[in-house]
């Protein structure tokens, strides 16, 4: 295993390394001085081999040969076990822990008020690495199926298991980190020991894992954090989780001499002509993520009548929901608030450099990435950087001097300019209707944001706006009638969509994307239970005569039946949340 860097959603950076035995995790942006051990953890994960007649195995029930089949767990001292280091990950064999860890020196930064958050902060990027390799064969050898070709043998969910080892084998860690969702068991019930959690604390915690879909469903908000700089001058951002940025500036050089404020803050956005926005819920002047769970369910109707649950206060404009690192493509992904301000939207997230371009394989001719990389081989994903106040120039759109692709003239368009530039275009035109002068978009877009239903969202690939999309409650839109009474849930999702800029298209960046949407509506709220789309039938996304609806089959969609609006025949394409497993990498 060699050497990698893994990319966290808030920007952060991990050097992770093979080491004796182990695998250790280096915090890039906490490493400030040269240290025999740097800032980070150290894990141990194995590979278990069961011998036969030993194995976890999935036995039918009720001797019905056709039944679906049950795990069956033998008692621990009939399990006859080989263990061996980690190669690639397995199916349901892999056993990991937290074995040690190394905090930054004292002199740059306080401790942890909350080793716990720390711990499920450092398992948390561990999945994440952990997620990000080659998935495993999904087929289950069970005596059933011994003798079934591989296609034919049923399949199961890929997990880890957390081993009560190390770290994890603290009195009441492993609880904790089961009540914040990040672990779980098969073992719902009480025990029969009185003495759980008092006199013998591992009872009923020893079986602990996690699954790949519910991993991608844990809002990495909640468990990402910084920790807090002790000198007051310090280079590190004063906030920590940043609603729309990464925790910790890149350092190009050895002057760590500016200044973060709040002033400085709200002086740039006073020059970018819009209010500053204000902290999000998962700021937290103590370093540590908060969560708000969903409130209980309260029911109103909408001005149609059609009762529903009363939603949550929607993000601010301009405001980033959603951002991930796409190791395909070498660059970020994000997607904020659109916002009605007459100045362009200053995005202050991560984005990456452009001295390399993804692989060949996933170039298609006439986009950014085919331009950029010519007829050359494959090439490095980028490497990327984050930008902080002391390279934000305040001079006007045309003085701004930018490189590379930030040079792009929709990074210096409002919202409405950019929505007047893509809806004027023959090709979405086609599709939305809504060509016109400015002021047509600008009662557009205002309709949008004035909506008790919908959230107008821009999508940005390295901070340059790409995109259109709507995501709405299901419930109250005018699609509701046409799915009858049980066709939607009180919290299903669905999705407009539009990509405006030529030079982002192409189907592997539409799986990208729209996998992506998918991926912050499950995020957005847990109770989404299904995501639905209805593209017109005749809708061409591309001159190769790739339809939306084949796009969204390649996600994971797959077609309902079709609907007739008023104003055209559509395809109704529905994924379900059980159903999905990952966002496309």
């Amino acid at each position: 295993m060699a050497p990698s860097i893994i990319h966290l959603p808030n920007g952060q950076t991990l050097t992770v390394t093979p080491v004796f035995g182990g695998i250790q995790f280096k915090a890039n942006d906490l490493n400030t001085h040269h240290n025999a051990f740097p800032p980070g953890w150290t894990i141990v994960i194995n590979s278990e081999d069961e011998e036969d007649g030993a194995k976890h195995h999935l036995t039918p029930t009720h001797s019905d040969p056709d039944a679906t089949p049950r795990a069956e767990f033998p008692l621990a001292q009939e399990r006859r076990l080989h263990l061996h280091r980690y190669r690639r990950p397995t199916l349901r064999s892999d056993h990991m822990f937290i074995s040690s860890i190394s905090n930054p020196s004292s002199h740059d930064f306080r401790p942890p008020t909350s080793p716990t958050r720390q711990i499920a902060m450092m398992l948390w990027a561990t999945l994440w690495w952990y997620f990000h390799q080659p998935a495993p064969p999904p087929h289950l050898i069970t005596t059933a199926s011994a003798q079934t070709p591989e296609e034919g043998r049923p399949k199961g969910e890929w997990r880890v298991h957390i081993d009560r080892e190390g770290i994890f084998k603290g009195k009441h860690l492993l609880p904790k980190l089961e009540r914040m969702g990040i672990v779980a068991t098969e073992d719902s019930t009480v025990g029969v020991d009185p003495g759980d959690g008092v006199t013998n604390a591992g009872m009923g915690w020893s079986h602990m894992f996690i699954s790949q879909r519910t991993f991608w469903q844990l809002d990495p908000r909640i468990y990402l954090f910084t920790l807090t700089p002790t000198q007051s001058n310090s280079p590190y951002p004063s906030i920590s989780p940043a609603p729309s940025r990464s925790g910790s500036p890149s350092r190009p050089s050895s002057n760590l001499s500016t200044t973060i404020d709040s002033s400085s803050n709200s002086a740039a956005a006073a020059q970018l002509g819009r209010s500053s926005t204000p902290p999000g819920p998962f700021t937290s002047s103590s370093h540590l993520p908060t969560f708000y769970p969903p409130p209980p369910t309260q029911y109103i109707f909408s001005s149609t009548g059609v009762r529903h649950p009363i939603r949550p206060k929607p993000p601010r404009q301009g405001e980033v929901v959603y951002t991930r690192w796409i190791p395909s493509l070498g660059q970020y992904l994000s997607f904020r608030v659109a916002s009605l301000s007459k100045q362009p939207c200053a995005y202050s997230g991560p984005i990456s450099t452009t001295t390399s371009s993804p692989p060949d394989s996933v170039l298609s001719p006439g986009t950014r990435e085919s331009l950029r990389a010519g007829t050359t081989g494959t090439s490095s994903l980028s490497e990327p950087i984050i930008p902080t106040l002391r390279g934000l120039s305040l001079a006007p759109p045309n003085q701004t001097q930018q490189s590379g692709d930030s040079d792009s003239e929709t990074c210096h368009m409002s919202d409405v300019e950019l929505l007047h530039k893509w809806m004027n275009t023959p090709r979405v035109a086609h599709s939305w209707g809504e060509t016109g002068p400015l002021s047509h978009q600008e009662a557009f877009l205002t309709s949008s944001l004035t909506s008790r239903h919908s959230l107008p969202l821009i999508g940005l690939f390295d901070g340059q706006p790409f995109g259109f999309f709507e995501v709405y409650w299901v419930k109250e839109d005018r699609l509701a009638p046409l799915l009858g009474g049980d066709g939607c849930g009180d919290f299903d999702r669905g999705l407009h969509v539009l990509v405006g800029e030529q030079e982002f298209r192409g189907s592997h960046r539409v799986r990208v994307w729209l996998a992506a949407l998918v991926h912050y509506a499950w995020l957005a709220d847990l109770r989404t239970g299904s995501v639905v789309l209805e593209p017109r039938v005749d809708n061409v996304n591309d001159v190769r005569g790739f339809r939306l609806k084949q796009y969204c089959e390649e996600v994971g969609f797959h077609k309902e039946r079709e609907v007739a609006f008023p104003h055209k025949q559509s395809n109704l394409m529905r994924i379900r949340r059980e159903t999905w497993t990952a966002p496309a990498l």
